[in-house]
């Protein structure tokens, strides 16, 4: 599953955690998601654990800034739990819609500080009423939550009807993604006319936030379906180690990085010109639900994984090469005269070389939904890629993978969406989500 890049970037040890309380229970395990144990003596407090767990404390639990040129969430440092959900619209009324987003827009903000979705909500001033804030994330952190919000095709026509007098402004970019080979799409999974990506590092406080986002939308929108997702599959940040997917392979590690700002303005950021104003400095979203066969690869020896990906999976380095940042050798070959990387690897297929040049920022997250029914769990990568271009970027890509990855033996597509994200809430203007197309 990693992502592609031209550049290594060099392993950077994240800091230590420090402080005499160190880390609370419900922040080790709860917050950061951590799965590994405290260990070592009283004379060190050695911590061992996940790399989500080894930043410090302050990193892990304030708030990330909700206005800006683009909005949060993209190439923030990618947070350790998501809860991912798509609406369908209800109304064809575009006032009510636009008071939805309003409301939506101040209550994000305030989540994002750690703050009740509405003041005072919980306690409520009648208790005669439904409380205005559903109080599970009260004497929570703000825990870096990061709300994204994104526009799907079906926002700006449904049914062959321009709802809400907007389709001259749908981004060319913006339809459907074509039929891949190698998917079983769930339509219940797909689609959605607006999607919102809540991340944070405890579980509880993204979930707040979609649930009381759902609770306002009431009338107005209707889920269609959510993801939770824990243990991110990508640094989005070079102070971020690799971390590793249910296929116990290190993944994202030539991810796109915050700090890589020509790149991301080359492949992320919706440029000038690229299409209607009111995008620019936005992005696309792509999501895949990405059903991992778990029990095959279980039974698959290593050295088979190990060709599938291309990269060895105790440290993650290229066939053949010791250290995970080594860039890709397409050339060099075995003894054998066979190439190291092999010819339909994923990472081979996934890397630029092979896609004109093309990358992607990815912000994926392991997910296991409990079992299928016949004894398999039903566990995979919920991936999701922000890009400038979907038809010069990733629809190529995952062309060239469904038809020759190798990797395709162990997966199925089960849910797919694209989304246009507009830019972010402006410092000091009275600017809401999706303002800059609706007015």
């Amino acid at each position: 599953m990693s992502s592609p890049s031209s550049e290594p970037q060099p392993a950077t040890a994240e800091p230590t955690v420090t402080g005499s309380g160190g880390l609370s229970r419900r922040k080790l395990f709860g917050a950061a998601g951590v799965t590994a144990a405290v260990v070592g003596a009283a004379a060190t407090g050695a911590l061992a654990g996940r790399s989500s767990a080894a930043v410090v404390e302050d990193s892990l639990s304030k708030p990330v800034p909700f206005r800006g040129t683009h909005q949060a969430g993209i190439v923030t440092a990618a947070q350790d739990r998501m809860h991912f959900a798509t609406f369908d619209v209800t109304t064809d009324k575009k006032a009510d819609v636009v008071a939805m987003l309003k409301k939506w827009t101040e209550m994000a903000e305030r989540m994002t500080l750690g703050e009740e979705a509405v003041a005072h909500g919980a306690i409520g001033l009648n208790p005669y009423a439904p409380p205005a804030d559903t109080g599970e994330a009260l004497g929570l952190s703000p825990s870096a939550l990061t709300l994204t919000i994104g526009f799907g095709p079906g926002f700006f026509r449904k049914d062959g009807k321009d709802r809400f007098g907007i389709d001259a402004q749908r981004p060319a970019h913006l339809v459907d993604l074509p039929k891949f080979r190698n998917e079983k799409l769930d339509p219940a999974r797909c689609g959605g006319d607006i999607v919102v990506q809540a991340c944070a590092n405890d579980p509880q406080v993204a979930v707040h936030a979609i649930r009381n986002l759902a609770r306002v939308g009431f009338g107005t929108v209707a889920v269609r379906y959510s993801q939770l997702g824990f243990g991110r599959t990508s640094p989005t940040t070079r102070n971020q180690s690799t971390p590793r997917n249910l296929f116990g392979f290190k993944d994202g590690t030539n991810n796109l990085k915050a700090e890589d700002t020509a790149a991301i303005d080359k492949h992320v950021w919706v440029g000038n010109g690229d299409g209607p104003a009111w995008m620019t400095g936005g992005s696309y979203l792509i999501s895949r639900r990405i059903r991992m066969l778990i029990e095959s690869w279980d039974r698959t020896t290593l050295l088979e994984q190990e060709r599938v990906v291309g990269r060895q999976k105790g440290n993650g380095a290229p066939n053949g090469y010791t250290d995970e940042f080594t860039p890709l050798d397409f050339d060099s070959k075995g003894a054998d005269g066979a190439p190291l990387i092999d010819v339909d690897s994923h990472v081979r297929l996934a890397s630029p070389e092979a896609n004109n040049g093309a990358q992607i920022l990815r912000r994926g997250y392991n997910f296991t939904d409990g079992s299928d029914g016949f004894g398999h769990l039903d566990a995979g990568l919920f991936f999701i890629a922000f890009v400038r271009n979907p038809a010069e970027s990733f629809i190529p890509m995952q062309t060239k993978l469904s038809t020759n990855d190798a990797l395709n033996e162990y997966i199925t597509h089960t849910g797919s969406g694209i989304f246009a994200c507009p830019p972010g809430v402006r410092d000091g203007s009275s600017d809401y989500w999706g303002s800059t197309l609706l007015g």
